[in-house]
């Protein structure tokens, strides 16, 4: 199983941010992804841009590899570059389970869950960029493994939430040909209760969004938040309505 992931300065992360949150966000990026698909960690493939902080970069790389299980550095390529630096990683995966769970199997009748609360993220961005509170959501995020590899001979379908919870749940809705129904104030957010909309949007958060069968309750901690119907003129519901405006970051 392979997956790749590409962060560009400036729009992945900020300016001037360290080498060793940069190595740790592209770890995590790619673990999350095998997570969503019930998958261990066996090594890394890195792009690698040229900077000054190359020390700092593989003092975060070594810490983040260690921290998933070990996964092993197995090549990759260096450059030298002007302009915004971009870095990237492929990760390479053995799932444990078959099939191996896709987005696409959510079903009229199933539950519709999330491990854990959106918005951390959020939070810790804003830390960072101003300089006062805990930054460490955003700096350190964890993805899922454990519980992607306890939910995978369960799941009908399950992704991580790495674009926000409303646009990654309509994504999942449109790949299963369903409507997902998401009770708003079921979802466990991070922040105060009148930021909730924005948790709901904000991603890199890399929690795991799944759908079981009715009845079938999760091996892990998860918060049941909505159902699956069948398909309506919109794939996605909150609190029975359509959402509206942005619903996450949307690549261009």
């Amino acid at each position: 199983m392979l997956t790749h992931d590409t962060m560009v300065e400036g729009v992945h992360f900020l300016p001037g941010q360290s080498g060793e949150d940069l190595a740790w966000k592209l770890v995590a990026s790619n673990m999350s992804d095998l997570a969503a698909k019930g998958a261990g960690p066996l090594g890394v493939l890195l792009s690698y841009q040229l900077a000054d902080d190359d020390d700092a970069f593989l003092r975060g790389l070594a810490a983040a590899l260690r921290h998933y299980g070990d996964a092993a550095l197995l090549g990759g390529d260096t450059v030298s570059a002007n302009g915004p630096r971009s870095l990237g990683l492929t990760a390479i995966g053995r799932a444990t389970h078959r099939p191996v769970p896709s987005r696409s199997g959510a079903q009229a009748g199933d539950t519709l869950w999330i491990t854990g609360p959106v918005g951390a993220a959020m939070l810790g961005f804003e830390a960072l960029k101003s300089g006062n509170g805990d930054s460490s959501f955003y700096r350190r995020g964890q993805a899922r493994l454990g519980e992607g590899q306890a939910l995978a001979p369960l799941v009908s379908a399950m992704m991580d939430v790495s674009d926000g919870l409303l646009l990654d749940a309509g994504r999942m809705a449109e790949a299963s040909g369903a409507t997902l129904a998401i009770d708003r104030t079921a979802v466990p957010i991070a922040t105060s209760e009148d930021r909730r909309d924005e948790a709901l949007r904000w991603g890199e958060d890399y929690e795991l969004l799944f759908t079981l069968r009715a009845g079938t309750i999760p091996p892990c901690l998860a918060h049941q938040i909505g159902t699956v119907l069948e398909r309506q003129a919109e794939p996605l519901l909150l609190d029975g309505k359509p959402p509206t405006g942005k619903l996450g970051y949307e690549h261009t």
